[in-house]
């Protein structure tokens, strides 16, 4: 497969570009790192549950290649760790003091912008 980008006659000469195609779906993975696997994936996923790295970042195809097989290992680490659950937490007291404050300073800007009544 041929790169693109800079490089001038090595780039347009040489297949050094690298796609590398992981089935998820037939994988031995469990069935919860599959799920973080395809969320993590995004675009590279395909409808089929195949997982598809594309590298052209190096001059030689055997780096692409160890580059492609870099990036799997780092998404499927990835995809194992777990991820920690969210704590949920109130707003500080000075911060809710401080949002209404600046909800009274912007009202009162705006009542300001009113023409003046005939009290």
């Amino acid at each position: 497969m041929k790169a693109s980008g800079p490089g001038g006659q090595h780039v347009n000469k040489t297949a050094s570009a690298v796609q590398l195609r992981y089935d998820v779906a037939a994988s031995a993975l469990a069935p919860a790192i599959k799920q973080r696997l395809v969320r993590l994936a995004g675009s590279r996923m395909t409808q089929d549950g195949v997982l598809i790295l594309h590298v052209e970042d190096h001059r030689s195809q055997e780096r692409n290649r160890a580059e492609a097989r870099a990036r799997l290992i780092r998404l499927i680490r990835q995809a194992s760790r777990k991820p920690k659950p969210r704590i949920k937490s109130r707003p500080s007291l000075s911060s809710i003091k401080r949002q209404k404050d600046a909800k009274a300073k912007k009202g009162q800007t705006k009542a300001l912008r009113k023409k003046p009544g005939m009290d």
